[in-house]
Parts: C-alpha cells; structure tokens; sequence
C-alpha cells in the first residue's frame, strides 16, 4: 500500500524548509514558496496566516529533527565523555562538507531578524538553542560536573562560534577546532571532579 500524498499544509512547510534554508527567509517571496509547493497563495495563506507565520513553522519543525541530530551526533557511552563531546563538533563539520550546507537555519534566521526583536521565530531559534544548552548540561551533570551550567554555556558558544566560522570561511576544520577545545574544557572540567 503507498503512502497518500502530502496534504497541501506538509508541501507547503517542505518547500519553504527548502527556500528559506537555501536562500535565506528574506529572499523568498510567498509566491515563490505556493509555487515549489504547488498550492495558491489563498491555500498558502489558509494555512498560514502570514509569513512570519510560516518562518516561525519552518523552525519550529527542525528544532526536534536538530536535537535528535546532536543527541545521535554525541553517540553511545563507549567513549569517554570528552571524545563524545568532540564527536559532535566532528560530525557538524562532516555536515558542513555537504555543498548543500548553508550554516545554522536558527542562527542564520535570527541574523535576517535582528531588527524584529519581537518576531516568533527569533524566540523559536532562542528557545532552541536553549534546549541544545540544557541538553549539554543535563549530559555534563550527569557525568557528575558540578560546573555543568557554565560549561554547557561555554560548549553552546563553540557551537554557533563554529558555525559562524564555518560558514564565514567556507571551511569545515573550523568545527573540529571548536571540538578540539570542547574537549579540552569537558576534560579539564572531569579533572576538577575528580
């Protein structure tokens, strides 16, 4: 039995998914957005009563997709809790050699929005960097690290700092660095502990 085809409000979330990630929310019309979704603007804007509606549903559908990746980024317990912090920022730039790759989707939204402090979707992207930070304590805590608060803020300021780098430079090693002193903190932090 196959699968029924996407209702018209899933075409209209995957296309814009597609155009605000490869262009930027700004450069995307909503014309542009019914037509790759192949709906009219009257269907777009039935389901969607503005815009800014859609860009805050573009982020609010990749924020657990992107927690899901971190948490399989970070792996199994086979390692030592420095290696699999590292292998984060490994895997983010193994993602960042994709040539499809255009940066962080929350970080690159809140920079297009930096004058509409307001906007649900910059408080979207907050909230979601928020979780990526308090998953990262919750793990650190866990390991018994009593800094844990103030390393997972430190940790979640070498992830946008790679990703900021990253997409600067166009080069991937960037993340690698950043998780070369994640390991560094994560390791020093475990020898306070011990």
């Amino acid at each position: 039995m196959t699968a029924p085809p996407p209702n018209a409000r899933d075409r209209i979330l995957k296309a814009s998914a597609y155009l605000f990630y490869l262009e930027g929310i700004r450069s995307i019309s909503v014309d542009a957005i019914a037509e790759r979704a192949e709906v009219t603007k009257k269907t777009l804007y039935y389901h969607f009563t503005s815009k800014d509606d859609l860009v805050a549903a573009y982020l609010s559908q990749r924020d657990q997709p992107n927690l899901a990746a971190f948490a399989g980024w970070l792996g199994a317990e086979d390692k030592s809790l420095p290696e699999r912090i590292e292998t984060v920022f490994t895997r983010l730039a193994e993602t960042a050699s994709h040539p499809k790759w255009r940066g962080c989707g929350f970080l690159r939204t809140i920079a297009e929005l930096a004058n509409q402090p307001g906007h649900p979707a910059r408080k979207i992207g907050a909230t979601h960097k928020k979780k990526v930070e308090t998953w990262l304590e919750e793990i650190l805590h866990a390991n018994g690290i009593a800094a844990a608060p103030s390393l997972a803020q430190q940790i979640a300021v070498l992830i946008d700092g790679a990703f900021a780098a990253m997409l600067t430079h166009s080069d991937p090693g960037y993340a690698r660095t950043a998780g070369i002193a994640a390991r560094t903190l994560v390791t020093a932090a475990l020898v306070e502990k011990a």
